[in-house]
């Protein structure tokens, strides 16, 4: 009778694959739950923010005030402490930090003043170079330059609109001649006082009240903490606890630290500024501390003034190139070395962020709204840090990744993109090693893909964008793939491959080490299992043996099917891993590896189902490869490349025993009946 097995394996892998493109909606829930949750962020509604945005805009007069006093309550925090922690006692403490505070702020202010008075009596004196500078650029042109022409033609338009129109005297009266008239102002005393002490009265009202609010708010502090915690965080004590914390440490810590990266930065400069002879130099000193604290634009206006003030004060141009290159090297070296030395990147705010806070917080609340606008951005990301309600401001401002890598490196394959797939790649690689980043972020994007696949909800033109790009993603990493397999030649040929030395370093530093083996004079065919996705995923399982030295022949998962899997070259492997992202192929799977079997008896077959953690059930994997004929089952990079080139015997092909139907002929069936009679 002719064998029928190849037959029936056929038509139930058709079966299946029916049953896999036609989920039942329970399996697809399934699937669905499965796959990993990432976390959703609710924007508020567009009327709690314009009135919020209103409210600090039309109350800035008084929320400027509680604002700055605020954030000098956050800073003068640690002195009080300290004083405290000395012996003194929290009234005397407060005070002392809060008059040292404002006197270092009035001097600081007092000799700006002073500084701005002297500087404005010596600009006549420098009118002779301006002059000189501005002949000079005149008579760069030709014909009398740009400059010239441009000026003539500005002081013919001035004449003009300034030249009266010419009276017609009348015929019958003679002119009349001008009557000479002097003004006489006549001020009261009382007048004159407020004039001058009027502009003052403002400025001086806002500080005392400053003053005031920031001592209430130091003797306060543990009270007004213990109210904000029961208007909004009553029902988790542990998170309001830690925000307060959080905030108070991050905008102290930032204030401080920017203080002393403002004062190193501004002692060089006003050092260089005297020794090159620009006059005032410890007011330029002063203004580069100041403005500091203004984000991007502020050293800028910091290095504008003394520029000019070069300009003027010497006839010739090296004075104003020696200026601006003591700006450019005392930044350099502030923004590369002291920064990131003192406090690096603890505002938690990405550099975009600090340009948008400072455009928003300038335009509501001026001049020292810029100067605030970072430590109060530092404060929103912590309260969306921490409070659930508030979460999109630290998605929004926030420095960290919002994305989970798998998540970050699907979306760039979802749009087409493997070049900025392949930058993700490489900056990882940076700190890891290829099988870990293909285990840990590649193999889990593609199964988002699957799942996504599975759900109907990614169409067959993207699923093969998807996987293009993924391929092209793996063909850019080959140099990476090349140079780590030179690094482990060289570090094998130093360390001589000492196991026990390895495995003491992985206990001293918590860590557990798998050593993959060699695949020196191996051969092993990787093949994806049932679509484009699947391929992708072979192909990194590739490129993770080849760094291991084994010789890795690719097929698609069009090449081993049933009409084209007697075709493949088998004589030279040793080994094929078949890899499958859907969990649900285990019956396709268990038809290939009889195939395969089938075709080379001596071949080691086994399956690779893809999963985000590799499987520590030993004996659920052993159990599973014995029921479908695989000499191993994996489920991520690192068992399927110890199962690829280990070098245990295969197992045999096991035999189905075939039940064959009796037929009964007529005569049979008439005896029975002949013996009951």
């Amino acid at each position: 009778m002719p064998d029928h097995g190849d037959g029936g394996a056929e038509v139930s892998v058709a079966a299946n694959r029916r049953n896999d493109a036609h989920l039942s909606e329970p399996r697809r829930a399934g699937i669905v739950s499965a796959a990993r949750a990432l976390p959703r962020t609710s924007l508020p509604s567009v009327a709690s923010v314009v009135t919020a945005v209103a409210a600090l805009y039309f109350g800035r007069e008084v929320f400027l005030p509680i604002a700055i006093a605020l954030l000098l309550t956050f800073a003068l925090v640690p002195m009080v402490s300290a004083l405290k922690r000395a012996g003194i006692p929290r009234l005397p403490a407060v005070i002392a930090s809060v008059l040292g505070a404002f006197t270092v702020l009035a001097l600081f202010s007092f000799i700006v003043a002073t500084q701005v008075s002297e500087l404005a009596q010596n600009i006549p004196l420098y009118q002779a170079n301006i002059l000189t500078k501005v002949r000079s650029l005149k008579e760069t042109g030709v014909g009398g330059g740009i400059v010239s022409r441009l000026s003539r033609v500005i002081e013919r338009v001035g004449q003009e609109l300034d030249r009266p129109e010419p009276a017609q005297p009348a015929a019958d009266q003679p002119p009349r001649e001008p009557i000479p008239v002097e003004i006489v102002a006549r001020e009261r005393p009382l007048e004159v006082l407020q004039n001058l002490i009027g502009p003052l009265l403002s400025p001086l009202a806002s500080a005392g009240l400053i003053v005031v609010v920031v001592i209430f708010m130091l003797l306060e502090r543990e009270d007004l903490r213990d109210r904000f915690i029961r208007l909004v965080g009553y029902g988790d004590l542990h998170r309001t606890t830690e925000a307060l914390q959080d905030a108070g440490k991050r905008v102290g810590r930032y204030l401080l630290m920017q203080l002393v990266v403002n004062i190193v930065y501004a002692v060089p400069i006003a050092i260089g500024l005297w020794l090159l002879g620009i006059p005032n130099p410890l007011l330029w000193g002063l203004l580069a501390l100041a403005l500091r604290f203004v984000p991007y634009i502020g050293p800028v206006i910091a290095t504008l003034l003394p520029l000019f003030l070069a300009l003027a004060v010497a006839p010739g141009w090296s004075l104003v190139l020696w200026t601006a290159g003591l700006f450019v090297v005392v930044e350099l070296i502030t923004g590369n070395v002291i920064e990131p030395w003192l406090y690096g990147s603890r505002t938690g705010l990405s550099p975009l962020a600090i340009i948008v806070a400072a455009i928003f917080w300038t335009w509501l609340w001026g001049p020292l709204g810029l100067v605030l606008s970072t430590p109060l951005t530092v404060c929103l990301v912590v309260l969306g840090r921490h409070v659930p309600q508030f979460e999109f401001l630290d998605v929004l401002f926030g420095n960290e990744p919002v994305l989970e890598p798998h998540a970050r490196l699907y979306q760039r394959l979802l749009a087409g993109d493997p070049e900025e797939a392949t930058d993700h790649a490489e900056e990882m690689l940076e700190e890891e090693y290829l099988v870990e980043f293909y285990d840990k972020v590649a193999i889990p994007a593609l199964l988002l893909g699957e799942q996504d696949r599975v759900r109907g909800v990614l169409s067959d033109e993207q699923r093969q964008q998807v996987a293009g790009s993924a391929l092209t993603m793996v063909a850019n990493l080959d140099d990476s793939a090349q140079e780590e397999a030179e690094a482990d030649d060289t570090a094998a040929a130093e360390d001589n491959g000492s196991r026990e030395d390895k495995h003491v370093q992985g206990e001293v530093q918590g860590e557990e080490y798998t050593e993959l083996p060699d695949g020196t004079g191996m051969s092993v065919l990787c093949a994806g299992g049932r679509g484009e996705l699947d391929d992708a995923a072979a192909a990194m399982l590739a490129q993770v043996l080849e760094v291991q030295g084994a010789t890795v022949l690719r097929a698609s998962f069009a090449e081993i099917e049933p009409g084209s899997i007697r075709r493949l070259e088998l004589d030279a492997v040793d080994s094929v891993a078949i890899g499958f992202l859907n969990r649900d192929s285990v019956k396709h799977g268990r038809f290939l590896v009889r195939r395969l079997k089938r075709a080379k008896p001596r071949l080691r077959v086994g399956i690779v189902l893809w999963s985000e953690a590799d499987s520590d059930n030993q004996e659920a994997d052993a159990r599973l490869a014995n029921e479908i004929n695989a000499d191993f089952v994996a489920h991520g990079m690192v068992g399927a490349v110890l199962g690829a080139l280990s070098s245990a015997p295969p197992v045999a092909l096991k035999t189905t025993a075939k039940r064959r139907m009796r037929r009964l002929t007529p005569a049979r069936k008439k005896e029975p009946l002949a013996a009951a009679k």
